[in-house]
């Protein structure tokens, strides 16, 4: 039987978002499957030389474990498509800043930037991980972009140096992102042994190669301790065009309509 365009582009999208949606139920399933004994992983973070004292916020650490080959029995590898669904996790630009600032995605997710500002953006990645540039777009508008590789993906505006946000796209299931007292707590973990992993986006590489380490998850011992992350901060960032921010004059836009 021949099925019209028109249908086929009706149906298409639906297909679509079923497959997305089993593949999405089998991935959290993979991670407690009936009979498999599981531990929640905790820990916790501190910033050491902190000038001034007085309490300080300890989120957006994030830590992840990735197996030991042959030590660690995941039950199934993070699907490629595990991130794809009916809504993509958003960075929404607001108030010339991304909302989240961090976000942490199974590698091959599509992440959605839209636009909620009354003027332009651009959104653009040249670091590490993911390397885009979403061009100008105005307000309303949005675009989104798959972080189809491991690694860890800096986020800019070309227009607001202000605006700056992280993605940490994983081939692993089991990690956390610490809150504002430092707390970390990674379910649904297989006993077995593993590589930890930890990323601040304010820490020194040195500082954070240093606490990767191997440990040994089990009902006894499930602890990632305390990890000491020395205070720091980024030096500023360049424009997609590796030059300085120019400042924008007073009371006018910093960018023309296209």
């Amino acid at each position: 039987m021949l099925v019209s365009s028109r249908a086929t582009r009706f149906i298409g999208p639906i297909l679509q978002a079923l497959a997305a949606i089993l593949l999405s139920v089998s991935f959290v399933g993979a991670q407690s499957q009936p009979g498999m004994h599981t531990v929640t992983a905790t820990g916790r973070v501190e910033f050491t030389g902190v000038k001034g004292g007085g309490p300080r916020n300890l989120s957006n650490v994030v830590v992840w474990l990735t197996p030991v080959p042959g030590a660690a029995p995941v039950a199934d590898p993070v699907s490629p498509l595990a991130g794809a669904g009916l809504v993509h996790p958003m960075f929404v630009q607001k108030n010339k800043s991304f909302n989240p600032h961090i976000l942490v995605v199974p590698v091959g997710t599509v992440v959605e930037f839209p636009n909620r500002d009354p003027f332009f953006h651009n959104v653009f990645s040249l670091f590490e991980g993911k390397r885009f540039d979403l061009g100008l777009y105005e307000a309303g508008s949005s675009r989104t972009v798959e972080f189809n590789r491991v690694g860890i993906s800096y986020i800019f505006c070309n227009i607001h140096p202000e605006m700056s946000a992280v993605v940490v796209a994983l081939g692993t299931p089991y990690h956390a992102i610490s809150d504002a007292q430092g707390n970390l707590a990674i379910p649904n973990v297989v006993p077995g042994r593993y590589v930890m992993h930890v990323f601040y986006e304010s820490a020194p590489q040195d500082a954070l190669k240093s606490l990767t380490s191997e440990i040994n998850i089990s009902s006894e011992a499930a602890s990632l301790r305390v990890l000491s992350i020395p205070a720091a901060s980024r030096a500023p960032h360049k424009n997609k065009y590796g030059r300085d921010y120019e400042a924008p004059l007073p009371d006018t836009p910093p960018y023309a309509h296209p």
